[in-house]
């Protein structure tokens, strides 16, 4: 647990061995495939964070908190707080969990560890929540090779006005045109990623009352592949005009 006096020491070989050999563990699988999990993904300013936030006051979900080696970060003049955003932990701590299998998947992204545990999976199973969370498209292909069950929803601005409109309001009308070009870049890739499977549920975040209700439909196993389709696609009209710019 994060104790007020962080250091960031350089991650050894060994253990970067034990990252890059970490396996998933059986008790993981077995968690995994008899619990409900729901994935956020989506481009940024889509409204991932607000979605989960409403659902999550249904008293139906368990949001999983990750675990990273990461100092807290200050967002919007706010200290991250320890089990809220994330757990944060050393890296003997982390060093621990690795070695004893506590992890469903862990890596090292810009020298800190980051990894989701066991626990949180089994948290949200013992309460027969739905077990939710952001996370990057890449990373459900991790998931998806433990489990098919696991269920990603992809959430999509109306179109691309006001997708841009959305962004600008991020930086309060003082935009950092490096900052946005990076993030365009990025939603380049997550669509791309996320069109070339078809295990992806795509939502369109028009009105959020709305776009909450059809979620947890969704969430619940209400799947409707006319709207999945037309969600998609605006995906793809969405990825044309990125390749454009």
């Amino acid at each position: 647990m994060y104790n007020g006096s962080f250091m960031n020491p350089q991650v050894s070989t060994q253990l970067t061995d034990k990252l890059t050999n970490y396996s998933v563990p059986l008790r993981a699988v077995e968690i995994i495939e008899s619990t409900k999990i729901v994935f956020l993904v989506g481009i940024t300013a889509a409204g991932k964070d607000t979605i989960i936030g409403e659902l999550l006051k249904s008293g139906k979900y368990h949001y999983i908190v990750s675990h990273t080696t990461r100092k807290p970060r200050y967002n919007h003049s706010v200290l991250e707080q320890e089990g809220v955003e994330y757990h944060f932990i050393d890296l003997a701590n982390a060093e621990r969990m690795i070695d004893n299998q506590e992890f469903v998947e862990v890596k090292l992204v810009h020298d800190n560890i980051y990894g989701t545990s066991i626990a949180e999976i089994e948290a949200a199973n013992n309460k027969s929540e739905i077990a939710i969370t952001e996370i990057e498209v890449q990373g459900i292909a991790e998931y998806r090779a433990v489990s098919a069950s696991v269920l990603p929803i992809f959430i999509l601005p109306p179109d691309f006005a006001t997708w841009q409109e959305r962004l600008v309001k991020r930086y309060s009308g003082n935009v950092d045109q490096a900052d946005l070009s990076k993030r365009m870049a990025t939603a380049k890739l997550e669509l791309s990623e996320a069109l070339s499977k078809d295990y992806f549920e795509f939502v369109i975040n028009h009105d959020l009352d709305k776009t909450i209700t059809i979620v947890d439909r969704i969430a619940h196993g209400e799947l409707s592949k006319e709207k999945n389709d037309q969600a998609r696609a605006i995906a793809q009209e969405l990825l044309d005009q990125l390749n454009q710019i």
